[in-house]
C-alpha cells in the first residue's frame, strides 16, 4: 500500500512540474516577446500651442490667449532609418516632437504624414548632432492581423503617464484579444475606428501609439484608445483598442511614398433630404434615401449617368437619408480619391445600379 502511495506521489509531483514547466516556458515566451521589441518602442512628447477664450474682463472683450502644451504618447519604429508609426491626435498640430528611446536617448522627430480618417502619423527621428546615426535603429516585424483568435495573449507596450522619461524604458502589460471586428465608426473628432482589435491589457493614456504585439513578438496592432466607467480618457478598466496592424501597412506605406492620403474628392452632386413636400411632388411611396437636385456637367456625377430627380437610396449597400450619411458612408469605408462605389438609385419606380468615381475636384 505504502508503494502504491509513494508511486501516485511521484506522479502527481511529476505532474506538477511539468504543469508549472509548462507555465514557465509560456511566461519566458511572454517576456522573450517583451525583450524583443522593448528597444523599438518609443516615448513621444508633442509641444502644441492650444488657444482659448478668456473672458475675465467683460467690460475690455474677450481675449485670446495661447497656451503651451505637451501631448504624451508612445511610437513604435518600423524601419532602420528611424521611420515611427503613432498616433495621429498625439502628433497633430504639434510644433516640435520629442522622442526618447529604451535607455533614455533623446531626438528630435518631424512628421512625414498624417491621415487623419484612421488616426494614424509616420514620423521620423533625426539625429542632427550625429546623422550617421540615423539609419542605425532597431525596429520591430509587423505581424498578420487577419488571422487573430480571441483568447490568444498579448503584450502592450508604451508610455503611459509619461513613465517612460521616469525609467527610460516602455512599459509592458499583458493580457489576452477580447474581441476582434469591433466597429465604432465615425467619431465626433472625425476619426474612423473600424474593425478594432480589443484587449484587456491595460492601455492608459500615454499609451497612444504604441504597439500590441503577439506572443511571437510581431506587431499585430497599435494602441490607440481605452474605454473607462467615466469617459474615454481616465484610467484602464481592461477594455482598450488597437487598430489592426493590416490597416495600418496599407496607410503607412502610402504616407512612406507620397507622404499622404488623399482623400480630397468631388461627386459634381448636390442631394436634400426627402421630406413631405419632396414626396407629394416626386409621387414618392416613402421618405427613404435623398433626392438629387442638382448634376455639375461633365463630373463625376454626370458620367455616372446620374440625373436630377434621381433618388439615391443606397451607398455601398447602406441605406442614405442624407448629404452627411453619404459622407458618413464614404469615409467609413476609408474610401480615398480615386476610388469607385456603388449606389443604388430609384429612377421612374425602377431599381437601377451605378457606379460613381470619388475624383479630384476640377479646380486642384
Amino acid at each position: 500500500m505504502n508503494k502504491n502511495l509513494l508511486l501516485i506521489g511521484i506522479s502527481l509531483g511529476l505532474l506538477f512540474f511539468l504543469f508549472n514547466q509548462k507555465d514557465i516556458a509560456s511566461d519566458s515566451v511572454g517576456v522573450r516577446a517583451i525583450e524583443k521589441n522593448k528597444p523599438c518602442v518609443v516615448g513621444i512628447n508633442a509641444k502644441k500651442i492650444e488657444s482659448s477664450i478668456n473672458n475675465m474682463y467683460h467690460d475690455l472683450g474677450s481675449n485670446i490667449d495661447f497656451i503651451e502644451s505637451n501631448d504624451l504618447g508612445s511610437g513604435v519604429i518600423i524601419s532602420s532609418d528611424g521611420y515611427i508609426i503613432t498616433n495621429a491626435h498625439v502628433v497633430e498640430d504639434a510644433i516640435n516632437i520629442s522622442i526618447t528611446l529604451d535607455g533614455g536617448r533623446s531626438y528630435e522627430g518631424i512628421i512625414k504624414g498624417i491621415d487623419h480618417l484612421t488616426d494614424l502619423a509616420l514620423i521620423q527621428i533625426i539625429d542632427y548632432k550625429f546623422p550617421e546615426n540615423d539609419s542605425n535603429f532597431p525596429y520591430v516585424k509587423l505581424g498578420n492581423s487577419d488571422k487573430l483568435v480571441v483568447g490568444e495573449p498579448v503584450f502592450a507596450l508604451g508610455n503611459p503617464l509619461g513613465l517612460f522619461n521616469v525609467s527610460n524604458q516602455p512599459t509592458a502589460t499583458a493580457g489576452i484579444i477580447s474581441g476582434i471586428n469591433i466597429d465604432f465608426g465615425l467619431k465626433s473628432e472625425g476619426y474612423v475606428y473600424q474593425n478594432m482589435i480589443q484587449t484587456d491589457a491595460a492601455i492608459n493614456a500615454g499609451s497612444s501609439g504604441g504597439p500590441l504585439i503577439n506572443s511571437e513578438g510581431d506587431v499585430i496592432g497599435i494602441n490607440t484608445f481605452i474605454m473607462t466607467a467615466s469617459d474615454y480618457s481616465s484610467g484602464s478598466i481592461g477594455i482598450g483598442f488597437s487598430i489592426p496592424i493590416n490597416r495600418v501597412k496599407a496607410i503607412i506605406g502610402d504616407i512612406k511614398k507620397i507622404g499622404q492620403i488623399n482623400r480630397d474628392y468631388a461627386t459634381g452632386l448636390k442631394v436634400k433630404s426627402i421630406d413631405k413636400d419632396t414626396m407629394q411632388l416626386l409621387r414618392l411611396k416613402s421618405r427613404e434615401g435623398v433626392v438629387v437636385r442638382d448634376v455639375e456637367k461633365d463630373s463625376p456625377g454626370d458620367n455616372a449617368g446620374i440625373k436630377v430627380g434621381d433618388i439615391i437610396l443606397k451607398v455601398e449597400d447602406r441605406k442614405v437619408n442624407s448629404g452627411k450619411n453619404i459622407k458618413k458612408v464614404i469615409d467609413e469605408g476609408f474610401h480615398r480619391t480615386g476610388d469607385i462605389i456603388k449606389l443604388i438609385i430609384l429612377r421612374n419606380e425602377k431599381s437601377i445600379e451605378l457606379e460613381l468615381e470619388l475624383a479630384n475636384p476640377k479646380n486642384k
